[in-house]
């Protein structure tokens, strides 16, 4: 049995463990710190592990944001391939297994950021054809699919964000795909005609898409695996199940945290659990939404913010967690889409009472060669003219994803319609107009409202 003494704890590699570790080493030069991972891959972009199955990384090395000789500068003692087992929060313990020898930790503060786990799909058989992605161990054992067995027929089970990224990145290998949806277009996370442009773009490079294909099985069969409620009898060398995730909490619902009924671990402003000098932060943890109040909405860019607030927390420095707006984007070959805040549906049933107008307008002047059209959505309070939610589709190229962070930066700080005319954007008539194309997406909202 070893023992480790330490002042602050962390669980887990990712985003939020090393966002915390990173933020209490600046503010605090002589805390000592120790992290506890289950593998051996501290911050490397989970995200990015598509475009390393595509080849566009051309190594997979190249996702660490930062080297484990990088982290060690801020004096951080890694305990690699190393399983965190229980919590003990009276003792201020963490019991933990490296290979066969046990671990005891002590420690004054603990920072728990086990994220979340993939959730599956029943399996008939076995094989090894199976797959799901979230974890470098995931993305060795697809690249040694795709290399020592050179699949030609995969499916993926999920269109969203993973699903789809996956899907060209299988395209770019070689590999015919089909693409299953159980709802009745691909990317849920925006409205249905807004995601008809994805459906396009993976179909026209050579995507299958299956949408309203509920997949409730996989069967393996003597010439491959077969989708029980796929729409299609047709047999796969390869299956990608992206489903969706769920809190990894165990370790902490098991000490004693309280969580909610979806398992998600509950924390307050400054990501403190009700245990005893228990922080928790990442896809574990229920989320503050700025329109919505509690959610789970597990995200990269969430976890990075909560995980920087927590290890203020933990050396003294008073911070709050914002909150989030649900911002995200996809690239799907050549067309990129955009969200932030609530589409109209959500608005409604947060309580609010959405006014929503849409609009096609170039990314530049029209004059200059090679303008591409952007389709924004916007969604606003009709009684109080607060914006609420944006959703953008356009071309890659067209800084879609920036467009949507103006959207993002107008919700946080509670804009309104009118307001938004005022902000002062660049102008250039190679990449705007004097009138953004948010802007004039926003006009012409406010039309409306004044009529």
């Amino acid at each position: 049995m070893t023992n480790i003494q330490t002042d602050l704890l962390i669980i887990g590699g990712s985003d939020a463990g090393i966002s915390a570790a990173l933020r209490a080493r600046e503010l605090n030069k002589d805390i000592r710190i120790t992290m506890v991972l289950a593998d051996e891959f501290p911050n490397l972009s989970i995200c990015g592990i598509p475009y390393a199955v595509s080849k566009e990384v051309s190594a997979w090395q190249n996702l660490a944001h930062r080297t484990v000789k990088d982290l060690e500068a801020y004096q951080i003692d890694f305990y690699m391939n190393t399983w965190a087992t229980a919590i003990n929060p009276t003792a201020h313990t963490v019991t933990a297994t490296h290979g066969e020898e046990a671990v005891t930790f002590a420690y004054q503060h603990l920072m728990v950021g086990t994220g979340a786990v993939p959730k599956e799909l029943p399996l008939t058989g076995a094989g090894d054809g199976i797959h799901v992605l979230h974890t470098m161990g995931d993305f060795f054992d697809i690249e040694a699919q795709l290399v020592q067995h050179q699949p030609k027929r995969a499916a993926i089970i999920g269109a969203g964000y993973v699903g789809i990224e996956m899907a060209e990145a299988l395209t770019h290998r070689d590999v015919a795909v089909s693409l299953f949806q159980r709802g009745a277009e691909v990317l849920s996370t925006i409205d249905a005609d807004l995601a008809t442009p994805i459906n396009d773009a993976l179909t026209q490079n050579g995507v299958q898409v299956f949408t309203n294909a509920t997949v409730t099985e996989i069967a393996q069969t003597p010439t491959g695996y077969r989708l029980i409620g796929g729409a299609t009898d047709e047999t796969f060398d390869f299956v990608l199940v992206v489903v969706g995730v769920r809190p990894n909490s165990t370790l902490l619902e098991e000490a004693g945290a309280e969580v909610t009924t979806n398992h998600a671990v509950i924390v307050n402003d400054h990501m403190q659990t009700n245990l005893p000098d228990i922080y928790a932060a990442g896809d574990l943890v229920q989320t503050k939404h700025r329109l919505l109040g509690d959610t789970y909405l597990p995200l990269g860019t969430t976890a990075h913010k909560q995980g920087r607030v927590a290890g203020a927390n933990i050396v003294g420095r008073q911070t709050h967690f914002a909150g989030i707006l649900g911002s995200q984007v996809l690239r799907a070959f050549d067309v990129i889409a955009a969200r932030t805040g609530l589409l109209p549906t959500e608005a409604t049933q947060a309580g609010y009472n959405p006014i929503t107008t849409t609009a096609v307008v170039d990314d530049h002047k029209g004059y200059y060669p090679g303008a591409e059209k952007i389709t924004i959505r916007i969604t606003a309070d009709r009684q109080t003219h607060r914006l609420l939610g944006a959703q953008l589709v356009g071309k890659y190229g067209s800084e879609v994803a920036k467009r949507a962070d103006i959207f993002a930066t107008a919700i946080y700080n509670d804009m309104t319609v009118e307001a938004f005319s005022d902000l002062d954007l660049t102008y250039s008539p190679v990449v705007g107009a004097p009138w953004d194309a948010v802007q004039a997406a926003v006009q012409q909202l406010e039309a409306q409202l004044d009529a």
